[in-house]
């Protein structure tokens, strides 16, 4: 029985099955108040070994490693530029092979994977989670091609979590998602649940579904289904096609910050949100920070939203990917904002979107219509203006112990130079 030391308490983890462990990782690590927690949810020794990865290969190590294996999805929803791609790219079973052997070598912690719709190559993934036995996966998924075969296989293997896209209730699900979507969702759920494996929810919100999405009454509902954790996404207007009027506005956006925080506070249950808490995940993740991501035409980009890149995971190694000129600038542009309640360059800081993308060799990868930077901008920086007095204000309120800590964290533990100083 494996061991987890979190604020001086021993806990008993299982070393089997590791969606577990994830997600108690996850949980301490969102619910961390102060720097020793920092250290121990993954241990010192633990945290001793990643650093000395990262000086022996020069790069940083990301926690997460996101890969869309394909482009292709089965639905078409509203607002996803995925519905515009279609199966025009996937990366092949043995190059995600190559990608998992290298990712173990550098020591990188968890493998997601997104899309598209991931399960549209469920055999390939059942057969790097056999191969791959030693990575924790987590999948992003509609959950509507989740079947009674398919989940006893997961059950048998013990290493996957599932993160399930819901938007609400069955209304505002079926509106971005198609009619019928909501009750399939429901079903896999069920499924899951039957057979022992480890489920969160994966919340779009948007102007539309913000205030039932964030409702105490919605949240237990997900809970009394067998959701663990939740993952709440920001609607970002990626893509020339993308309608804006789904964004949250500020009034909007700290309506459902509030809501969340309450939530989580009362329940201890954690959800996490990227975009709202800035000051628990200590600024932006991406680049390699804690995240990294591989779209499915190979295209290695800083997050799963940042769609400009300047390598190719099908010309060069992981490594080498990592230290890509881009990628490297990226983190040097780090920390993105003072104010961790403004962390992510796209929907925040959009002058700092500007700054990392103003480098030759970086290129629009977004696969259906390449959007420039400026394009992105003009669209983000009346959303980013409006949120800046609500952030500050967030800040303000922050204590001048957070403060200092989100600024030793992230200067000292996270971000680092070209030559990887820390």
């Amino acid at each position: 029985m494996k061991h987890l030391v979190i604020q001086g308490k021993k806990e008993k983890i299982p070393s089997h099955p590791h969606h577990k462990e994830y997600i108690y990782r996850s949980r301490m690590f969102f619910l961390a108040n102060n720097l020793y927690t920092f250290f121990a949810v993954n241990g010192l020794k633990y945290y001793i070994r990643k650093v000395w990865l990262q000086h022996k290969y020069k790069i940083p190590v990301p926690y997460v490693l996101l890969i869309d294996p394909t482009t292709a999805c089965n639905l078409k929803c509203i607002g996803c530029w995925a519905a515009d791609y279609g199966r025009k790219s996937e990366i092949s079973y043995e190059k995600l092979d190559q990608i998992l052997t290298e990712a173990k070598k550098l020591g990188i912690d968890n493998i997601s994977f997104t899309g598209g719709e991931p399960l549209m190559r469920k055999n390939d993934l059942l057969k790097l989670f056999k191969k791959h036995r030693s990575f924790p996966y987590t999948i992003f998924t509609n959950a509507t091609l989740i079947d009674e075969e398919f989940a006893a296989e997961i059950a048998r293997l013990g290493n996957v979590t599932f993160l399930i896209s819901v938007e609400g209730y069955r209304e505002n699900t079926d509106f971005r998602r198609g009619k019928g979507t909501f009750d399939k969702v429901m079903e896999s759920m069920d499924l899951l649940k039957k057979h022992g494996i480890a489920f969160g929810f994966s919340i779009c919100y948007h102007s539309k579904n913000y205030e039932e999405v964030s409702s105490d009454g919605f949240l237990d509902f997900l809970r009394d289904k067998g959701a663990w954790f939740g993952w709440m996404i920001n609607y970002m207007p990626i893509g020339k096609g993308a309608d804006v009027s789904l964004c949250l506005n500020a009034e909007q956006r700290k309506f459902l910050k509030d809501r969340i925080d309450t939530y989580v506070e009362k329940h201890q249950f954690t959800i996490v949100d990227f975009s709202n808490n800035g000051h628990k995940a200590y600024g932006c993740v991406a680049a390699g920070d804690g995240f990294l991501h591989i779209n499915a035409a190979g295209d290695v980009e800083p997050c799963a939203f940042f769609h400009y890149s300047d390598v190719n995971i099908h010309n060069v190694s992981l490594a080498e990917a990592l230290a890509s000129p881009f990628l490297t600038h990226f983190r040097e542009q780090k920390i993105i904002s003072d104010n961790p309640h403004r962390p992510c360059p796209i929907m925040d800081v959009p002058d700092a979107l500007l700054k990392i993308t103003d480098l030759e060799g970086v290129c629009s990868t977004h696969l259906h219509c390449h959007e420039t930077p400026s394009e992105l901008y003009a669209k983000t920086k009346p959303l980013a203006d409006g949120w800046k007095p609500v952030a500050d204000k967030y800040y303000q309120d922050m204590s001048d112990k957070e403060k200092e800590r989100f600024k030793m964290v992230a200067k000292y533990l996270l971000y680092r130079d070209s030559k990887n100083n820390i």
